[in-house]
C-alpha cells in the first residue's frame, strides 16, 4: 500500500528571509512531505530583490507581486496572510511552511494549527518568541545552512572516532562536582539548564517500568513543549547523536527503534 506523503505550502517572506537559505529550507520541507504550492512575496520593482530572481526558476518558486503602497509599511505581509487563508479554506493541504522572521505572522501560524494543520516556521534565531512559540516546529536557517559542516564533522568521527570519556565516579563530594560540570559530561555549551531539564522529563514522561523511552517519542515531547529545539543549536545533525554525546543516558536498539535511559549511578 502506497503511503500518501503530506502536502504542504511554502510561503517566503522575500523582505524578512535570506536567499542564501532558500535551498537548504526546501531540503528540509522534502523531510516533511511535498511542498506542493511555493510562493515568494516581495515588490519585485524593487533592487534589493534582484538576486531573487536567480533562485525563483531552479526551484520553480512563483513570485508574487506586491506594491509597498506606504513607504515603511510592509504590504508583503498582508497578501501572503490572504493567499494563506484562501489555500487553508481550499482544504488540499497538510501544513503551511512560513519562510520568515517577522512576528507579524504568529496569529497567522495560530489560525492555521486551530483548523488542525501543520505548521513549520523557518527564519533566523532573532526572530521573535511569539512568533516561533505558534508554529508546531520552527527550525533556524542558521542552522540550514551550516548543516553541510555539521554531516562532514559526522561523517569525519565516523572515520576517525574520537576517544569516549568515561564518567567520573561520583562516591566522594570532590568527584561528584568534577562529574557535573559541562566538560565531563559533553554538555554544550550553548545549552541552558532549562533544556537539559527538559530533554531529562521527556526521557522520564515517555519511560517504560524499566526507565527505557522511545527516542522518537522523547523527541516529539521536546519539540511540543519548546518548538525551536533542534540537535543542530547544539553541532549535532539527529537527536540521536546529541543523545550520545551528553554521556548522560544509556542506549540500545531495538527493531530499528532507538531506546535510551538515564545512566544509574553507581551503587544504586
Amino acid at each position: 500500500m502506497e503511503i500518501q506523503s503530506k502536502k504542504f505550502a511554502v510561503l517566503i517572506d522575500a523582505d524578512n528571509s535570506s536567499i542564501n537559505a532558500i535551498s537548504s529550507v526546501l531540503e528540509e520541507v522534502a523531510k516533511y512531505g511535498i511542498a506542493s504550492v511555493k510562493r515568494v512575496y516581495g515588490d519585485w520593482s524593487s533592487d534589493t530583490l534582484k538576486k531573487w530572481r536567480d533562485v525563483l526558476l531552479p526551484h520553480a518558486i512563483t513570485p508574487v507581486q506586491q506594491f509597498a503602497y506606504t513607504k515603511g509599511k510592509d504590504a508583503t505581509d498582508m497578501i501572503l496572510i490572504i493567499d494563506a487563508m484562501d489555500l487553508l479554506y481550499a482544504g488540499a493541504l497538510d501544513g503551511f511552511c512560513i519562510v520568515s522572521s517577522d512576528s507579524d505572522f504568529t496569529p497567522l501560524a495560530s489560525r492555521i494549527r486551530e483548523n488542525g494543520l501543520n505548521v513549520f516556521g523557518f527564519g533566523k534565531k532573532s526572530t521573535p518568541e511569539a512568533f516561533k512559540k505558534a508554529c508546531d516546529k520552527f527550525i533556524y536557517i542558521e542552522n540550514l545552512i551550516a548543516d553541510i559542516d555539521i554531516k562532514q564533522q559526522d561523517d569525519d568521527e565516523l572515520l576517525n572516532p574520537p576517544q569516549k570519556k568515561t564518567l567520573v565516579s561520583d562516591k566522594s563530594p570532590e568527584n561528584k562536582t568534577s562529574a557535573n560540570t559541562k566538560e565531563n559530561l559533553n554538555i554544550p555549551e550553548s545549552m541552558d539548564r532549562a533544556t537539559l531539564n527538559l530533554i531529562y522529563k521527556a526521557v522520564k514522561d515517555n519511560a517504560d517500568e524499566n526507565g527505557w523511552a522511545n527516542l522518537g517519542m522523547v523527541g516529539q515531547y521536546i519539540s511540543a513543549v519548546k518548538p525551536d529545539f533542534d540537535s543542530r543549536n547544539y553541532g549535532r545533525a539527529k537527536l540521536s547523536g546529541l543523545i550520545k554525546t551528553l554521556n548522560l543516558f544509556e542506549t540500545k536498539i531495538e527493531m530499528s527503534q532507538m531506546y535510551l535511559r538515564k545512566i544509574k549511578k553507581q551503587g544504586v
